[in-house]
């Protein structure tokens, strides 16, 4: 089976949210990532955004590549 690989995402957050975080993703038993991960999703979901597969990015910044 393929290993699908990620991309790292560096960020900061108010305190604050970090700890509801925290608390968020150990209520569901998962990792932060995962749980940033769910959440994500779960907005792309309500607003009708797809996600394309891995590989399947497009710049959509305007800018070309």
């Amino acid at each position: 089976m393929a290993t699908v690989k990620t991309a790292t995402l560096t960020f900061r957050i108010d305190p604050g949210l970090k700890e509801a975080l925290r608390i968020a993703a150990d209520q569901e038993h998962r990792s932060i990532a995962n749980m940033v991960e769910v959440l994500i999703r779960s907005y792309c979901e309500r607003h009708d955004i797809v996600i394309p597969h891995s590989g399947e990015t497009k710049n959509t910044s305007g800018a070309r590549s």
